[in-house]
């Protein structure tokens, strides 16, 4: 019964961050009386630390999102094969702030939405940018200004579905440029892609550390998208100065956006 009891502290004490977790595990077998340790013990220490460790792989096949009710608009396919190598897209891939007065089509939102976040790999539900603990803390929305066949609004991406949801109609750009510190290139983009962070996503399994893995794969999302633009013939760029309140209020969404891509015809 004695075991019970110190395997039920144990439990108790067992911390959402997995650094604090091994830290306390570490202590506890030290601070204990060898002549107590049974095998029962060392066997269920070992699977709470497995959990703990490795809960976010285990678990990465749920779907981990936002469910929108509205109008769902299907996307076309992305395509697997381009006409550009990747070698020659990390060469030519530039920022560019200047769009001409051109629509996008559905085919190449739908190419730049997959390599953002489009889901690789149906079984596991893994996603082209990669996942500290394939926790996938980001959820991208799309202001929609000038794409052939799509209605303006603010849209919500479903990589599960690769599907669109209208969140609200109308043009929200200058709206958005304005949030953006005036930034003219937000305002003239046919669409802009932004990336909004649910930090405890990644922060329940990694703690305080969990912020910089979100951060990093802010930028593994945002070079996909550049690289996808290039090879698209299109533009865009990497914006960061903007009032969060503000770009979450357009968005009417919970989480904190930290990143828009502006893109274009260039």
């Amino acid at each position: 019964m004695e075991h019970v009891r110190e395997f039920r502290e144990l439990i108790n004490k067992i911390s959402e961050s997995k650094y604090e977790t091994l830290k306390y595990l570490s202590e506890y077998l030290y601070n204990m009386n060898p002549r107590k340790i049974s095998y029962l013990v060392i066997i269920m220490v070992f699977v709470s630390t497995f959990l703990v460790l490795f809960k976010p792989y285990l678990y990465s096949f749920r779907r981990n999102g936002i469910d929108y009710k509205g109008e769902e608009v299907m996307l076309p396919e992305p395509r697997l094969k381009g006409d550009m190598s990747v070698e020659e897209a990390i060469a030519k891939r530039r920022s560019i702030r200047h769009y001409k007065d051109k629509p996008l089509t559905l085919e190449q939102l739908s190419q730049l939405l997959w390599a953002a976040q489009g889901i690789t790999d149906e079984k596991r539900k893994f996603r082209a940018a990669p996942s500290a603990g394939a926790t996938y803390p980001f959820e991208i929305y799309v202001v929609v200004g000038n794409v052939k066949g799509l209605k303006q609004g603010i849209y919500h991406y479903d990589p599960f579905k690769h599907s669109l949801t209208l969140i609200k109609e109308g043009d929200y750009r200058k709206q958005l440029q304005a949030a953006a510190l005036n930034q003219q290139w937000v305002g003239k983009a046919a669409v802009n892609i932004v990336l909004v962070a649910f930090y405890e996503r990644t922060t329940r399994y990694y703690g305080e550390r969990g912020y910089r893995y979100v951060y990093m794969e802010a930028g593994h999302i945002g070079q996909n998208i550049y690289l996808q633009a290039t090879a698209l013939g299109l533009g865009t760029v990497a914006v960061g100065a903007f009032h969060d309140e503000e770009v979450a209020k357009i968005l009417e969404t919970e989480g904190d956006p930290v990143y828009i891509f502006p893109v274009g015809v260039p």
